[in-house]
């Protein structure tokens, strides 16, 4: 059935502060500034708010003053998107540096906090870049959660994560409905091709480059612009990807039963498309196998075993 999900990406650059001012007047300056930027997308009533990675650094503040600063910062933040989350019925994925209470060792990590407020899943960036570790003190993270949020299955990736298939391949198997991308870097194509390589959408949260978000066939939904850093679209995560040999007639019988209630999206020049379920009746599921249609994963596989089968290959 139709699963309409309602996306805000806020894609803010670093608040620039006075360099000697205290952490705590630091920590109560950015939430200020959390609290104007989340007031931009508030109004639209999202399900999932998603912000850029180390959303609360700031940007000219010395660095061996930061350290003082997290300290400072312990969990304020963190309690100011929760109260936001709580009061405003949604959910809101957080992205900062963390330090691990038990050994004091650091970690870049995105929080996913729930309509209640409460933290219900976290990921630690897999992926730092070397300077990250060396100078900075993080440790890599091991795992790659799926977070599973009212709305669907969720994944995360910070930054350099999107350069990196030994992640992506992660949930490639995993399958989840939305990666959910925090970043100071933008990934330029990577974006699109880890939505469609994925076989879901994608929602990018950048420091300051246009933040996006993206469908399983890698078209743009909606984007931030120079104008405004932040953007909300609501979309359609019951959905699968086909490709078109073979199914265009079991595509048009689709369409011939539920006319308005599927959506057929074709990105062009790809030779797949993406099918909706626009109905609370059916799912996509159903759809596709009522009229036989074949997910392009699967044909993939059947491709690849005909390649393989006994005297198929040249010798």
């Amino acid at each position: 059935m139709a699963n309409y999900v309602k996306i805000s990406t806020v894609g803010a650059r670093p608040l620039d502060v006075d360099p000697g001012l205290e952490p705590q007047r630091v920590v109560d300056a950015m939430i200020k500034h959390w609290q104007g930027r989340l007031d931009q997308v508030l109004p639209d009533r999202p399900d999932l708010i998603v912000v850029p990675e180390a959303c609360d650094r700031p940007a000219n503040y010395p660095v061996d003053k930061l350290a003082d600063y997290y300290r400072t910062r312990k969990d304020q933040v963190l309690d100011f998107f929760a109260r936001v989350a709580r009061e405003h019925r949604c959910n809101i994925a957080y992205c900062a540096s963390r330090e691990i209470e038990e050994d004091g060792s650091w970690r870049n990590s995105i929080r996913i906090i729930d309509r209640s407020g409460e933290v219900i899943g976290t990921y630690n960036k897999n992926h730092l870049v070397i300077g990250e570790c060396e100078d900075g003190g993080r440790l890599y993270g091991r795992e790659a959660p799926i977070v599973e949020c009212d709305f669907g299955r969720v994944a995360c990736a910070i930054c350099f994560d999107l350069n990196f298939d030994e992640l992506r391949l992660k949930y490639v198997k995993a399958s989840p409905d939305l990666i959910v991308f925090c970043s100071m870097y933008h990934g330029a194509l990577m974006q699109a091709y880890w939505a469609y390589s994925c076989r879901c959408h994608f929602v990018g949260a950048i420091a300051g480059p246009p933040s996006a978000i993206i469908s399983p066939v890698g078209q743009v939904i909606a984007s931030s612009t120079n104008y405004f850093d932040f953007v909300t679209a609501a979309v359609n995560l019951d959905c699968r990807v086909v490709h078109l040999d073979e199914n265009g007639a079991r595509l048009r019988g689709a369409k011939d039963k539920y006319g308005p209630k599927v959506r057929i999206t074709d990105p062009g020049f790809l030779g797949a498309v993406l099918i909706s379920s626009e109905t609370e009746e059916v799912s996509v599921r159903d759809m596709v196998a009522q009229f036989e249609i074949e997910l392009l994963d699967h044909y993939f596989e059947r491709s690849l075993a005909h390649r393989h089968a006994p005297g198929h290959i040249e010798p």
